[in-house]
């Protein structure tokens, strides 16, 4: 569960089927009873029909943790870490970071890190199509070290240069509008 929307069909669906919660957290529900093997099948057919699903794997439920928390960072958090990343991760999971690392390759075939800028530079995309701010705001806003950077993480994972990127939105939407 990544987004408020999601927190909703979950408590959503917990409430059709009568059952009562105490918590509804990152990738979590706590219930007030123990649900019995009918109750968690009902459960887990109705998230299935909305794109959800029930976990019950350790690993799986820490990877989903992982990802939700870096998700939240990217996008729907302005503040720049104190600390880095692997202590953040380390700190709001209880785990060392090595420990977690390991498990998020073996589960994701993916490093945290390459999770991590794969998010940034769909934020980036993300920001260019919008076309509202300059490419030193984003680098800004993003916790790029300078626009360098940026660009040179940019065309590193897409193959394009930022400005290329954003012109090829602008293309694109001529092309549109001359249909």
């Amino acid at each position: 569960m990544v987004t408020i929307r999601c927190k909703m069909v979950v408590k959503s669906e917990l409430k059709k089927l009568g059952l009562h919660y105490t918590t509804v957290e990152l990738g979590e529900v706590e219930t007030m009873e123990d649900l019995s093997p009918v109750q968690l099948a009902a459960l887990d057919l109705a998230l299935r029909k909305t794109g959800l699903e029930l976990m019950d794997d350790q690993k799986s439920i820490l990877v989903e943790k992982i990802k939700t928390i870096i998700i939240e960072l990217v996008h729907y958090n302005d503040d720049q870490l104190k600390v880095n990343l692997s202590e953040y991760l380390s700190e709001k999971l209880n785990h060392s970071y090595s420990f977690l690392a390991n498990i998020f390759s073996e589960v994701k075939g993916i490093t945290i890190e390459n999770f991590f800028l794969a998010h940034k530079i769909e934020k980036v995309k993300e920001l260019l199509v919008y076309d509202e701010l300059s490419l030193t705001e984003i680098a800004f806003r993003l916790h790029y070290s300078s626009v360098s950077h940026l660009s040179n993480q940019f065309k590193k994972m897409t193959g394009l240069t930022p400005s290329h990127f954003k012109n090829l939105k602008h293309k694109r939407r001529i092309t549109l509008e001359s249909l």
